[in-house]
């Protein structure tokens, strides 16, 4: 069974940068698209960021194009988020997951696997 475990959340004041970490484990091979997706409090969780097993494709929520960044190291078994120019409006808690050979559908949020999320809390 695949797992997911994130990390690297905090507190940030607006217009700083995190980076947050996702290990998968359980896994027996690398075709496994890997992202994230926040739940700010109040609101639906929503799609932020999918990276594809090898690391070649990525795509973004336009809310975060241009200062998100995606990307993996599979000799790692990692998958990160750099997150820059951060708004308050990006406070959420941030879920890792993974689905295998799921790409195109990652957004669509039907995945093998979650984390138990990491707080991203950006103040103004």
């Amino acid at each position: 069974q695949v797992h997911v475990v994130e990390s690297g959340g905090g507190l940030v004041q607006a217009g700083g940068s995190l980076r947050l970490s996702c290990v998968i484990s359980g896994h027996k091979s690398n075709p496994y698209a890997m992202g994230w997706f926040r739940q700010a409090l109040g609101k639906e969780r929503e799609f932020v960021a999918v990276v594809s097993w090898n690391g070649a494709d990525t795509d973004y929520a336009n809310s975060v194009k241009g200062r998100f960044t995606i990307s993996r190291d599979n000799a790692k078994n990692t998958v990160y988020l750099q997150m820059n120019y951060l708004y308050p409006e990006d406070t959420a808690v941030y879920y890792c997951a993974a689905g295998h050979g799921s790409y195109h559908g990652f957004p669509a949020g039907a995945l093998d696997a979650w984390g138990q999320g990491t707080v991203v809390t950006v103040s103004s």
